[in-house]
């Protein structure tokens, strides 16, 4: 596995596969992924795993530019707290060299943003570096949308590119695009971009300037295999306690290659899932009202004594003590 995103990126899915007659149950359980990811826009998320999303939502409404259609909908203010640092740039100029200075730290990697202008001519381009099929395709229509989205933040709405360059392939497909682009595509271009006059780089944003993005869960730079089962037994944990069977499948390993890759690495899966069953058990109970019952079954845990006893290694505190303390130095009385 390659690239990771923020699983905001898949943009507003739910209410654009939904009002198509579609079922977004359905598209996650084709790909065997939480619902409640969407309810976690800041999530680490492999780009593979979003490929397949995207593809699946495409043939659950039978929409075969999904990617571009979805991408209508799109903001770049509301892609996690990167996009809206990038939109709270002075200009559209500060705001595309905040993309290409942020983008792999803080909300995607293994994606190579481009920009240079030619005579009056400005060509903004977007790759990504995994493979996907059609997924991929997917993906990169999406990602054109929220650079056109991005050009829109600060030339006003009612803006279309110049020319789109796509990947796609003939002019039938071209022209199809076109219809939803409302815009000249170019088909077979060796990566997505969108093209625009120059001169829009002055253009000044309607909103104050921010400083960097504020500490987001983490996306892996460089990972390794252990990155790799640790973020998607994160994933996994959104709906009980992962199995290392689920992983493995997602990975394309088999569970005793799994454990074999993560002991060459000297981590094991155990070790791992207990590091995740702590963070996510001290963010819930310091963050939430839940009781230590609903809190035990939402972690996998078949009762709240075993839960209990888990925390008070971890922590040295028994939950309801350790979420007093807590409270006491957040909302101090």
């Amino acid at each position: 596995m390659t690239g990771y995103t923020r699983a905001s990126a898949l943009g507003p899915i739910t209410e654009f596969v939904e009002t198509r007659g579609g079922s977004i149950e359905r598209v996650f359980d084709r790909v065997d992924l939480p619902l409640a990811l969407l309810e976690n826009p800041d999530l680490p998320l492999p780009l593979t795993e979003q490929f397949k999303v995207l593809s699946e939502a495409g043939h659950e409404i039978g929409d075969p530019f999904f990617g571009a259609a979805i991408g209508r909908l799109v903001r770049m203010e509301k892609l996690s707290a990167f996009g809206a640092w990038v939109t709270s740039a002075p200009t559209l100029a500060g705001a595309i060299d905040r993309s290409h200075r942020g983008l792999n730290r803080f909300l995607q990697t293994a994606t190579d943003l481009q920009f240079r202008v030619i005579d009056t001519t400005a060509r903004w381009s977007i790759e990504f570096l995994d493979v996907g099929a059609d997924g991929r395709f997917q993906n990169e229509l999406l990602g054109v949308s929220y650079l056109i989205d991005g050009v829109r933040s600060f030339v006003g709405r009612s803006w279309t590119p110049t020319l789109v360059r796509s990947t796609c392939t003939g002019a039938a497909q071209a022209a199809a695009l076109e219809k939803v682009f409302e815009a000249p595509v170019m088909h077979s271009a060796p990566v997505s971009a969108v093209e625009f006059d120059a001169a829009l780089l002055s253009a000044r944003g309607r909103r104050q300037t921010q400083s960097e993005p504020g500490i987001e869960p983490p996306i892996p730079l460089l990972p390794g295999f252990r990155e790799d089962v640790a973020a998607l037994s994160a994933i996994a944990l959104l709906e009980g306690r992962p199995k290392i069977d689920w992983v493995a499948s997602k990975l394309q390993r088999s569970r005793r290659s799994l454990q074999r890759s993560l002991d060459a690495e000297g981590a094991s899966f155990s070790h791992l899932l207990d590091g995740l069953l702590k963070d996510r058990a001290i963010a819930l109970i310091t963050s939430t009202n839940r009781n230590v019952t609903e809190i035990a079954h939402q972690l996998g845990y078949s009762d709240a004594a075993h839960f209990s006893r888990a925390f008070q290694r971890w922590t040295g505190l028994v939950p309801s003590r350790f979420r007093k303390i807590n409270h006491n130095l957040v909302l101090p009385t």
